[in-house]
């Protein structure tokens, strides 16, 4: 069975590409959420596999919404996205729970690479 993705990104585009690249390389896109908010909901709905999440978006970062991720499945795999120079913040992530992080702009194998190693 295909392994379930959420994507969160406030830019539609970047959703849109990420969704492109994963569904040609087998993985299925559950749902899309444009920010932490509406990231954490449809975590709660949809329990995917995976969750693919900007750093930076309005109403709750993905920082933010990570820990909220977290705190509903300890175990959740979470891989974020983050623009150069934002290390700081990708540290960060990974400290609150983030398996792994990709850099925009997005490389398609880095993509399929950090896909694979969280889960397969």
């Amino acid at each position: 069975m295909a392994k379930g993705i959420l994507l969160v990104d406030d830019a539609a585009f970047m959703r849109m590409m990420l969704k492109d690249i994963l569904v040609k390389n087998g993985y299925d896109v559950l749902g899309e959420a444009e920010n932490g908010l509406k990231a954490l909901e449809k975590y709660k709905e949809l329990n995917p596999d995976l969750v693919i999440m900007d750093i930076t978006m309005p109403e709750m970062d993905g920082i933010e919404a990570v820990k909220e991720i977290k705190k509903v499945n300890p175990s959740a795999a979470v891989i974020m996205c983050s623009a150069m120079g934002q290390q700081s913040m990708v540290i960060e992530a990974i400290q609150s729970g983030a398996k792994d992080f990709i850099v925009k702009p997005f490389q398609a194998d880095r993509i399929i690479e950090a896909v694979r190693k969280v889960i397969g």
